[in-house]
This record gives C-alpha cells, sequence and structure tokens, in this order.
C-alpha cells in the first residue's frame, strides 16, 4: 500500500510550457480537438434582441455543423439543427432573416417555427411518415443575460455556472436591455483557433505590441485566469494620450449613468471557454468569437451593442472606441500571422511561459488533460487517433 507521501500528487513538469507546434496545424490532432473541445463547447449565437418579432432567425455555422436560433409564433426562441430532415439539405442560408415558415430549398418540406413538420409535397407518396417524429432537431441552447447560446453535446457545465465568479461585475452593464449598434462582422484569419485565443488572453504582449493600448492603459492591464473564465482588464489612464483619436475618446468619454464608479473607466474582458469573449466598455459591449474552420483557418465573429437612448456623447466616445479597436485588432493580426508560422516551422519547440501568463497556463493544462497526446513535443505516427480512441 502506497504512503501518504507517495500519493501526493507531484506537480506537472510540463506546466511552465506552453503548447507544442504540431498542435496548431496537425490535421488529425485538429479533428480530435474539434471533438473533444469544441462540440461540447457553448457557442454564442446573437442576442435575443436581435431575434425579436416571431419569425426572426439567426444562424451560426461552425464545425461542419449549422444552427438556426428562431423566435416562434408564441414569442418562444427554440434552437434546431439547420438540416432537413428528408434529405440533408441547409434549410436557410446566410447569418439571419425572418419566415412565418421554414420550407427546405430543395424538396420544399415545410417546418414551422416550433419545429414542427406540417408540409410534405406529395404526401400521399409517403405512406409510413410520421411528422410528428420528423421536426427538426433540437440543439440545446441556454439563454444568459440576453445573449444566446448553443451547444452539441450535452454533459458540461451551463454558461450560467461557467460565468458566475463574475456575476456580480457583469450585472451593472444591463446586458439584457442592449441592442445591436454594429453588424455582425465576420474576418477569416490564416491562423490556428488556439493562437487567437492565446493572444487574447496574453498580457505581456500589450506594451510591445499595442502602444494605443499602452498609451490608453498604462501599466494596468491584468489578467487573472479561473476554471472556465479569463479576465483581462484595464483602467483608462488620465494623462491626455499623444494620438488625436485615444486623446478624444479619454476627453469625450462620458459618465454612463448605469455603472458604478469603478466602472466609468474600465475597460472588461471574460474570455469564456474556449473561445468566446465578451468585451465590457462604458460605452459599448461586444462578443468576439474565433472559430476554427480547418487546423490553420479561423473566422473571427463580432458585433456590438449598446444601450437605448444614449446620448451624443457617448455615440461619439463609441465611434472612437472602434477606431481604436480596428487599429489593435489589425495589429493582432500581424502578430498571430508570425506565430502561425513560427508554430508550422519544424524548429519550433514548446516555449517557457511565465507566472504572469496565468491564462496561458491554464488553457494550455486544460487541453493536455483533454487530449493527453497534446503532451508529446512532436506528433505520434499517422493514425494515433484511431488507436487511442479504441484503447
Amino acid at each position: 500500500m502506497a504512503s501518504a507521501a507517495q500519493r501526493i500528487e507531484r506537480p506537472d513538469p510540463l506546466a511552465d510550457m506552453s503548447l507544442p507546434g504540431w498542435l496548431y496545424h496537425d490535421p488529425e490532432y485538429h479533428a480530435v480537438e474539434m471533438a473533444r473541445v469544441m462540440r461540447p463547447a457553448w457557442q454564442i449565437v446573437c442576442h435575443e434582441s436581435d431575434i425579436a418579432a416571431a419569425g426572426d432567425w439567426r444562424t451560426l455555422d461552425w464545425i461542419g455543423e449549422s444552427a438556426i436560433v428562431i423566435r416562434g409564433a408564441d414569442g418562444v426562441v427554440r434552437a434546431f439543427h439547420n438540416v432537413c430532415r428528408h434529405r440533408g439539405s441547409r434549410i436557410v442560408d446566410g447569418t439571419g432573416g425572418c419566415a412565418r415558415k421554414l420550407v427546405c430549398p430543395y424538396h420544399a418540406w415545410v417546418y414551422e417555427a416550433d419545429g414542427r413538420l406540417t408540409g410534405i409535397p406529395e404526401r400521399a407518396d409517403y405512406p409510413g411518415l410520421d411528422p410528428a417524429a420528423n421536426g427538426l432537431l433540437p440543439v440545446e441552447m441556454e439563454q444568459w443575460r440576453g445573449f444566446l447560446f448553443v451547444r452539441l453535446e450535452s454533459g458540461g457545465p451551463s454558461v450560467a455556472a461557467m460565468m458566475a465568479p463574475y456575476e456580480a461585475e457583469v450585472a451593472p452593464y444591463r446586458l439584457e436591455d442592449v441592442r445591436a449598434v454594429s453588424p455582425l462582422v465576420q474576418r477569416p484569419r490564416k491562423v490556428n483557433w488556439k493562437n487567437v485565443g492565446d493572444n487574447y488572453s496574453d498580457a505581456l504582449h500589450i506594451p510591445v505590441g499595442h502602444p494605443g493600448l499602452t498609451r490608453l492603459l498604462g501599466r494596468s492591464y491584468a489578467v487573472e485566469s479561473t476554471r472556465h473564465v479569463d479576465r483581462m482588464s484595464g483602467v483608462l489612464s488620465d494623462r491626455p494620450s499623444a494620438n488625436i483619436s485615444e486623446r478624444a475618446y479619454q476627453h469625450l468619454l462620458p459618465r454612463a449613468a448605469h455603472l458604478p464608479q469603478d466602472k466609468q473607466r474600465l475597460w472588461l474582458y471574460l474570455k469564456l471557454w474556449p473561445n468566446t469573449a465578451l468585451e465590457l466598455y462604458p460605452d459599448q459591449v461586444a462578443f468576439m468569437q474565433w472559430l476554427p474552420v480547418s487546423p490553420t483557418l479561423t473566422m473571427l465573429r463580432d458585433i456590438s451593442y449598446a444601450l437605448p437612448g444614449e446620448a451624443r456623447a457617448m455615440r461619439g466616445a463609441r465611434y472612437l472606441n472602434g477606431r481604436i479597436n480596428r487599429l489593435v485588432n489589425a495589429e493582432d493580426h500581424v502578430l498571430i500571422a508570425r506565430v502561425q508560422a513560427g508554430m508550422e516551422s519544424g524548429a519550433y519547440r514548446p516555449g517557457p511561459l511565465s507566472t504572469n501568463e496565468p491564462a496561458l497556463r491554464a488553457f494550455a493544462a486544460r487541453i493536455r488533460d483533454l487530449i493527453p497526446e497534446s503532451r508529446r513535443e512532436s506528433s505520434p505516427p499517422p493514425g494515433w487517433s484511431r488507436r487511442s480512441s479504441s484503447a
């Protein structure tokens, strides 16, 4: 029998190291990651106000699947697979629209907004068909503070449970009451999805790669990590920036009546495992999402919201915020492309992680826990995932 001393869990020897490069471009590993990380993960679709009227719908396409959230005539929002039960055709195209009924463009099968199959051309030719058993297949959905999330596989914690450590901090932003103030934007990036997320939670690159943020936030930028959420934040400096847009934002940003004093100048980012971020500013809120398309292609998806009835000065501050963050996004585009190129080099080996990189350390540890092969410095022989799944 092992003694108590022998049963003590030893520190992970990889705890201070980043993930190996092959995880950022290997096709077989990517397929495993989609199954073990992405299929059980909550994905944000939209805000419930984006589908305010009966028949309004929005879609989300990711990892080969397509989901539609739609408001029924009864006012209830439901989520379904965007797949016809007849021959598998996609029923709707695009990111959103409005329809009293959902009609498949292939054979004109008709579904109600509550998912029921109610129209079958040449119905007599399907003598054994039970319409009640052939409605649209549901997708698990959760509404959290007005935002609608879906996931392909159940079993993990709810969005509310994941965000619980920050509920009190989020509450003053009145997320349930916001409305879209920008169109949904989708931007492809030729990088692995993890490089986007790693960069998002990386505070060490801010003073090097983002001079504008450094002028605005000074040394206040901070990162912490909990089981399901990374928190990044910075407080606007009172020192006028040398950049005209940044200086104007500092000067113009008015008091937000709905926020307490400690949030009047706070830029707050909450990254929900594994690939969604909420960005909370005094002048607006937004979500940003990075959806894997292939091992080396990611789709960025983002949209901004604000409370109705704002003062003109707040709208002006929001415009300046947008200018500042578009530059930050452009800087990050260059930075993560450089990292992706390095990850694909045979010369790269896992690098050390600082104690000031808590989010990156936590992310790497969780990936190693979900996919033990990620602990290997180089990829296993082809076919390893089949052998692993049958073990």
